[in-house]
């Protein structure tokens, strides 16, 4: 429910969308197509990095799926197949993988891809002085925790293992199903350590950085564009568009208007206010696609009064998200899930649900009838998206159910993730999208030593439940056991509080071919071209 005040600053957002709401415009669409060799994009924002062992957002995902390959990669149904891994041998016991790397893959510098730059990416991103935050991603293989935690001190312990050039032994301390599929994710990707250690803290930088993918980085403005080109040297078929042009455009009404004039080809939810919607939903370049991304509310359970259990659990039943999907036009779909819907696990039946009742009662319980003595708190949400008229509304609920006024802060996208990073307030807005289809990847998350965790929490049962869920193989027993590890995360201790999962909104102009979004939010250029134009601009012509 939104009260009157919110009805009414609504109001005057949408009469003044209303103003700068102009008739579509297709500059492009009248240019010849067949000599059009540049896609344009908005990124929205500035990625925080190119170092893939340290990078955790989205904005450095998308672009580093278009630089670098993992060795295994998606097929039909999201399914993992041999990509930079020409295939691979399982021992019977399920902990010994043996992976044979392609032939013929260099990097941009000429030089062939080996064996030995998987083991020292993935060595680079468990030494605890790189402080990566997806270490924990390998925590399957052997001592690779205990190196990470600084429990043993000896790389040469960890089980990543080149036999020689062309061969990677991986050996797992347990049985995990999944591990083909986590190794098509960024944080896997091999890297070279001549360049890292020859550049130091600027080996990303355009002039230095040596990937393999089908596009390479040769211009990064700060804060303003990025432009990939296609790589010649790329292993497998060439891409059918030369450059991809990528603005950083936080504003959504500005990007949507570069959209209208034919200046952009693509644009996500970043780049659609939610108050335009109702005028593009029956566009033909609209459409919507159901992620596998969860946003919820997380709390700092060591900071009071959020380390009481009754504190969050109000705050949580205090969430109206009928209420929020309404006000984002539909660009998420109601959960208290945390495993996101369409996944395997995913129960709709789990979580606190929307209760002011039920709420006042467990602040009362707290020490906090009514709201009367509540501390000041804080709530921190990234500015990018629908995220300002979402945290107006959460604030507009809590005082209303709750009788607490909550501080808004927001931050731009790289110092927020430093903020959450170091220290996060009291309650922050945030969001997770899958890094691969599996609800390990969710439920992971929130395990005590886990890099990406910033609610402070630990509950070393959950933390087990979540381990066996890891190696079961039978599909009703791994739903059991992430049904009690999910009860335990959002109903008995409550750290998060899942609100809706995404759905991505898109504009993609009529002549572009290939970009089609997906649960995973894989953006793969090398799949894209345009209309009349299928084979792309020939270098040279």
């Amino acid at each position: 429910m939104i009260n009157s005040v919110m009805l009414k600053k609504l109001t005057f957002l949408i009469l003044a969308a209303g103003l700068i709401a102009g008739c579509t415009q297709d500059r492009l669409e009248d240019e010849d197509i067949s000599s059009k060799d540049t896609i344009f994009v908005n990124l929205g924002n500035e990625p925080p990095t190119l170092d893939w062992s340290l990078a955790t957002d989205s904005t450095s995902y998308l672009i580093l799926n278009n630089l670098m390959e993992g060795l295994t990669q998606f097929g039909d149904e999201f399914l993992p197949e041999p990509n930079l891994a020409e295939s691979w041998e399982i021992s019977e016991d399920g902990q010994t993988y043996t992976f044979k790397i392609r032939e013929g893959v260099l990097w941009t510098d000429g030089n062939p891809l080996k064996a030995g730059d998987f083991e020292y990416s993935w060595k680079r991103i468990l030494n605890p002085a790189t402080g990566g935050d997806y270490a924990y991603f390998l925590y399957d293989i052997e001592n690779a925790e205990e190196y990470n935690t600084g429990k043993i001190d000896d790389a040469a312990k960890v089980g990543i293992k080149a036999l020689n050039d062309s061969t990677l032994q991986v050996k797992l301390k347990r049985k995990a199903s999944y591990f083909p599929s986590l190794l098509s994710f960024m944080s896997t990707y091999p890297m070279r350590k001549d360049v890292v250690e020859k550049h130091g803290l600027k080996w990303t930088d355009p002039a230095n950085i040596v990937t393999l993918g089908p596009y390479k980085l040769t211009k990064w403005k700060h804060h303003s564009n990025i432009t990939l080109t296609k790589n010649p040297a790329y292993y497998g078929e060439q891409p059918k568009i030369d450059k991809v042009s990528m603005i950083m455009n936080e504003n959504a009404s500005s990007a949507l208007a570069l959209y209208e004039s034919g200046e952009l080809d693509y644009a996500d939810s970043k780049s659609i206010p939610p108050l335009e919607v109702p005028r593009l939903v029956d566009l033909e370049d609209f459409t919507t696609t159901l992620m596998f991304r969860g946003n919820y509310i997380a709390f700092n359970v060591k900071k009071p009064p959020f380390d009481n259990t009754l504190v969050r659990k109000a705050f949580a039943a205090s969430i109206d998200r009928d209420s929020i999907v309404k006000l984002i036009q539909g660009a998420g779909v109601v959960t208290t899930s945390w495993i996101p819907k369409d996944m395997l696990a995913y129960n709709p039946d789990i979580g606190i649900k929307f209760n002011p009742e039920k709420a006042r009662k467990w602040l009362a319980k707290a020490g906090y009838p009514g709201g009367k003595g509540f501390p000041e708190v804080s709530f921190l949400w990234p500015d990018v998206s629908y995220n300002r008229v979402i945290a107006e509304a959460l604030q507009s609920m809590w005082k209303q159910y709750l009788g607490i006024e909550v501080e808004l802060m927001n931050e731009e996208w790289k110092v927020y993730l430093s903020t959450i990073n170091t220290n996060p307030p009291e309650i922050h807005r945030a969001g997770w999208g899958a890094d691969f289809p599996d609800p390990h990847n969710f439920m992971s998350l929130f395990q005590c030593n886990t890099g990406n965790n910033r609610t402070g929490w630990c509950n070393p049962e959950y933390d087990s439940l979540v381990d066996q869920a890891a190696e079961e193989t039978v599909i009703e027993k791994r739903k059991e056991l992430y049904d009690r590890a999910q009860k335990i995360l959002t109903e008995t201790d409550a750290p998060i509080a899942p609100f809706y999962n995404t759905k991505q909104q898109n504009l993609t102009k009529p002549y572009v071919k290939g970009l089609v979004p997906n649960p995973l939010d894989l953006v793969l250029f090398k799949n894209v071209y345009f209309e009349n134009n299928p084979a792309g601009h020939v270098e040279g012509e």
